[in-house]
């Protein structure tokens, strides 16, 4: 075969490609917004997202768990680790400490019992992520959590540090 014995040109072919082509980027472009939608709208690039989904879901399970009076687990999310009970003297937030801001009988806990939250919103802190929940239905002080992407562990935010959550 020479070069001007060139095969003929099939249009079928040609119209087939572009319109897998098309398919290929619409399909892209669709798990795009649905893993942004999942992850919670973050104003963040892409690569980021999945340190808010994980962060969010992290902060769901630890405040279910809490307002299911199941305060061992909720201090394992809390320290990420399922089995806390046979090394508590590796965490520096103790469970007595734990207990007492979280069990609902405390003094020191400023939501009383916990029976409901709303994640409000989440936003990139240092390595992590910064969860703003609303408690019991309340619309302002929101409950201002960090969660580490590194150690998947959670803390208290600083108090000079939250999420603008509107007027």
């Amino acid at each position: 075969m020479t070069l001007l014995d060139a095969p003929q040109f099939d249009a079928a072919r040609s119209r087939r490609n572009v319109l897998i082509l098309k398919c290929s980027l619409g399909a892209v472009a669709a798990l795009l917004v649905a893993f942004w939608l999942i992850a919670g709208r973050p104003a963040d690039w892409p690569w980021r997202w999945s340190r808010y989904l994980c962060g969010r879901a992290t902060v769901n399970k630890f405040l279910t768990a809490v307002e299911a009076n199941d305060l061992p687990k909720a201090y394992g999310v809390w320290v990420h680790d399922k089995n806390w009970q046979q090394h508590p003297q590796n965490f520096s937030y103790p469970y007595a400490r734990f207990i007492g801001d979280w069990s609902s009988t405390s003094p020191d806990n400023e939501y009383g019992a916990i029976h409901s939250h709303k994640i409000a919103l989440a936003g990139h802190y240092g390595n992590g992520v910064l969860v703003a929940s609303y408690i019991n239905d309340r619309k302002s002080n929101a409950l201002n959590l960090e969660y580490d992407s590194k150690t998947r562990q959670l803390s208290f935010a600083p108090p000079d540090v939250t999420l603008y959550l509107g007027p």
